[in-house]
């Protein structure tokens, strides 16, 4: 019973981390059949081996991608990421943009400039503005978010004067 709930904590904290292997079922090496050592969840210890696979014992580099479930393009950017940035390089990244880029500048200049004309907008209405001004759908929550790290960077550069 305790090695269920061990294994269901891996799995989240694999999962939390980026690290879940959704397709365990694929990986065809008899190390991870064979030892309990080796985790077929595990993406960072899956991709480790794969490249250890093709520097250390010598297999080809289709064989190990294939062999481990991933694309021979796959391999080669794991074997980039290691290089450059060592075993965190094998994390997977956090998907999705890392900035609000449809907030641009300008983007915020007029929502700013409006709301200080008419402070009782919703976002709703701001999103519906923004859309018909720029040709850009952004979501509401997309603008409080943005609207709020204005207003902290802005005190901040306030209380430093």
């Amino acid at each position: 019973m305790k090695q269920n709930a061990k294994i269901d904590g891996k799995s989240a904290a694999l999962r939390k981390h980026h690290a879940l292997n959704p397709h365990p079922e694929n990986i065809g090496d008899e190390l991870f059949a064979q030892l309990e050592f080796f985790d077929p969840r595990d993406l960072v210890q899956i991709k480790y081996e794969m490249l250890r696979r093709v520097c250390k014992d010598g297999w080809s580099v289709a064989r190990a991608a294939r062999t481990f479930g991933f694309s021979r393009n796959a391999f080669y950017r794991a074997q980039a990421a290691f290089k450059t940035e060592g075993i965190a390089g094998l994390l997977r990244q956090r998907p999705g943009p890392r900035t609000a880029h449809k907030l641009t500048d300008q983007v915020m200049v007029f929502i700013e400039k409006t709301l200080s004309q008419e402070t009782s907008l919703t976002t709703a209405e701001l999103q519906e503005m923004v859309k018909e001004r720029f040709s850009v759908s952004v979501h509401r929550r997309s603008i409080e978010r943005a609207l709020k790290r204005r207003q902290k960077r802005g005190s901040r550069q306030s209380g430093r004067r």
